[in-house]
């Protein structure tokens, strides 16, 4: 049976997470065989780091029934860009696919979204919430909070310590497991740092994995190394 993204932030010491440029199944599979804990895919949503638009989850069944039958962690899903992109029948089809969760800015999620069962509940905030404001949101039916505050036009800028203390303040103001994506372009030494600041997931995207097999297996493992050992 797949454990459960809650099962894993709440046992590891910190969840590896790919969130992949293209919903394919080669790149899927160099995440799965570099030793991945969690993949995330997108529908209906441009991806400022790849730079891809995604769209219905109609033109990807294939690819994630295909994904799905490989690998055996958590299966997340960003299900829209906009409000109006989220649909309840689209949410019923990913959960059919085999989809664990789903992860959405909370500007962008609708209420109803919140009621949905079968699927386990996260969502993301920006730079421009206030963090002292969220405090405590698991009895709102959330599993994990992904702290997307890094400005876009900053995207691929290394990670300082001014980014340690915003994470460090959004574990200490929240009551769920806090998942950091890498906005910033990451490297394998920032893990430890991370680690103490009490962030519970780090979620690899374009900016630090590329879009290639190559490139996805070579980052993973580097960062599958430094986790293991700490």
């Amino acid at each position: 049976m797949t454990a459960s993204i809650t099962q894993l932030l709440e046992t590891k010491k910190l969840t590896l997470i790919a969130s992949l440029p293209e919903n394919r199944l080669d790149l899927a599979r160099a995440a799965i065989h570099a030793g991945v804990d969690v993949i995330k895919l997108h529908v209906n949503v441009h991806h400022r780091a790849s730079g891809n638009s995604f769209t219905s989850v109609h033109e990807y069944e294939e690819v994630f029934r295909s994904i799905r039958a490989e690998f055996s962690g958590p299966l997340g899903i960003v299900p829209g860009g906009a409000i109006e992109d989220i649909k309840q029948s689209e949410m019923e089809q990913l959960i059919q696919l085999g989809f664990n969760f789903y992860s959405i800015y909370a500007h962008h999620k609708p209420s109803w979204l919140t009621q949905l069962d079968g699927m386990e509940k996260t969502f993301a905030i920006t730079n421009e919430y206030c963090f002292s404001q969220l405090g405590k949101v698991k009895h709102l039916g959330v599993s994990a909070l992904e702290a997307s505050i890094v400005p876009g036009e900053e995207y691929g800028s290394p990670l300082t310590f001014k980014d340690i203390l915003s994470y460090n303040s959004l574990v200490q103001n929240v009551d769920v497991p806090v998942m950091v994506p890498s906005q910033r372009k990451i490297e394998p030494t920032d893990i430890p740092l991370l680690y103490r600041a009490g962030v519970k997931a780090i979620m690899l995207g374009a900016i630090v994995i590329g879009n290639t097999e190559e490139s996805i297996k070579g980052a993973i493992s580097s960062f599958r190394k430094t986790i293991d050992s700490l």
